[in-house]
């Protein structure tokens, strides 16, 4: 029903100067989205407020109402074209007054989990990329289109933003850093259970995949008004660094049913681990932290085991931030298996010692788009130390990439085996006694396959890079002499 909506939106924007990648494309949209939601939301509280005899404040004032200034309407309840501003006065409108009154809802909430509070962090940190506001005025009018007042209307705008997300984690850039593939994310969710009371967490929110997925697989489990509340209020949390992804997780979550996201806008690493206390802690901790990022020296400072690794660092904050009896599942570039760096070694024996690591699953080459790594996925709770830990190397049988995504049914086995830690041509169990007490190395070895997974060096690529470069330009240099 909205999908040419959708289209036709991507198809403003890309004549749009200001708006030149997906991500902009995507940010554009999220905070137009946003302040229709809001509308939405506005009317939706004051019809049930009028129902039970209430009195309602609105969260907007009247002077900076949706139907105000982005879709006005005449008396028969139509667009009226002659009272909507466009042009220079809606760019000037929307810079010098709209977003000032918008940002300032972060000072006047009367608490960070409100939904005042997430308006003034969404226009604190996002900006009008429109120059033409003859081009935003077009994009108001589709987006005025859209509703969100019915659960299949949000499931659907739900199902576009997703794909949203996932076509700017493959356009390149920084936007793979914001997508985890949803199949796995729902085989990690369907192997650590979650129930209603737990409280789940990622540091690492990116576009909030993992704990919109998990909202998605509990909301069945909701049978009362309280259950329903508990999802809603106490039960999601999420942090995350970067400003774009942060209103992303933000509108993502609201689209799929969650009102007031507790999502923060906030570097996790910058806490000190010695400052997490019991309430600070979660009951499922479910994450994809950067690869590959380096954090400066004062941040390491705040970590027993010093590395600028930025996952590195995210899994000590995650051992620390799981409560007792709690079970995480936290994806990771593989050589973390077997680096024989100190902090790595420290690491991988901090992990044994002090948590179940019970389930590896060793994820194929192209599970991430643009990423360049292969990542394992590792299951653990916390409280006991490991006694044996079972390993899963996927084989969807056919080369991972952009055409060839991963989906529900190669995980599938995974999940079924998984559930009585199965041996198969594809699983097989290492006991504690069996890893070397000096390396802890954790490395993905199939004795049925009678190979070691390669785990080559970063040298080693550059070398192969620099090789296939070569021929490729020997290559040319023969084509263009027969030219």
């Amino acid at each position: 029903m909205f999908e040419q909506t959708f289209r036709n939106i991507d198809d403003v924007l890309r004549k749009e100067a200001g708006c030149t990648t997906e991500l902009d494309y995507t940010e554009q949209t999220s905070w137009i989205l946003f302040l229709k939601y809001l509308d939405e939301l506005e009317v939706d509280r004051a019809l049930d407020a009028e129902l039970r005899g209430k009195p309602y404040a609105p969260i907007i004032d009247a002077a900076h109402r949706w139907s105000k200034w982005a879709a006005p309407k005449d008396a028969a309840g139509k667009f009226d074209h002659n009272a909507a501003l466009t042009g220079p006065d809606l760019i000037d409108y929307v810079n010098v007054t709209l977003f000032p009154y918008l940002q300032g809802f972060k000072q006047r909430a009367p608490a960070p989990d409100t939904i005042e509070y997430k308006i003034g962090e969404i226009f604190g940190e996002i900006k009008n990329r429109f120059n033409s506001g003859y081009s935003l005025r077009d994009a108001l009018e589709l987006i005025d289109g859209l509703s969100f007042r019915s659960q299949d209307q949000k499931h659907e705008l739900s199902h576009l933003y997703e794909a949203k997300i996932k076509n700017m984690g493959n356009a390149g850039r920084n936007g793979g850093e914001y997508y985890t593939p949803r199949p796995l994310i729902r085989a990690m969710i369907k192997v650590v259970k979650p129930q209603i009371g737990d409280k789940i967490y990622d540091g690492a929110a990116g576009s909030a995949g993992f704990l919109c997925e998990a909202y998605d697989f509990m909301k069945p489990l909701a049978k009362s008004t309280g259950d329903r509340e508990t999802l809603q209020t106490r039960t999601f949390y999420g942090k995350e660094k970067k400003s774009l992804a942060y209103v992303i997780a933000i509108m993502n979550m609201i689209l799929h049913g969650i009102e007031a996201p507790n999502i923060l806008h906030t570097n996790t690493l910058g806490e000190n681990l010695n400052d997490i206390q019991e309430k600070d802690r979660y009951d499922v901790i479910l994450a994809n932290p950067p690869f590959g990022g380096k954090e400066r020296p004062e941040i390491q400072q705040n970590f027993p085991i010093k590395t600028g690794e930025t996952a590195f660092l995210f899994l000590q904050h995650f051992i620390k931030s799981l409560r007792a009896g709690g079970a995480a599942a936290i994806v990771i570039k593989n050589t973390f298996l077997s680096n024989s760096d100190n902090a790595s070694v420290a690491l991988r024996k901090e992990l044994l010692e002090s948590c179940n690591l019970h389930t590896v699953l060793d994820m194929p080459g192209g599970t991430f788009q643009g990423a360049g790594v292969k990542t394992v996925v590792l299951f653990f709770e916390k409280g006991e130390a490991t006694r044996r830990v079972w390993y899963y190397q996927l084989d969807p049988g056919r080369n991972m990439g952009k055409t060839n995504p991963l989906n529900d049914a190669d995980l599938a086995e995974f999940v079924d085996l998984q559930a009585v830690f199965a041996t198969s041509p594809k699983s097989w169990s290492v006991e504690r006694s069996a890893i070397d007490p000096a390396s802890f190395d954790l490395s993905v070895k199939n004795p049925d396959a009678g190979e070691v997974v390669a785990l080559r060096s970063p040298a080693a690529i550059l070398e192969e890079i620099a090789a296939l470069d070569a021929e490729s330009a020997g290559f040319l240099a023969e084509i263009r002499a027969l030219l």
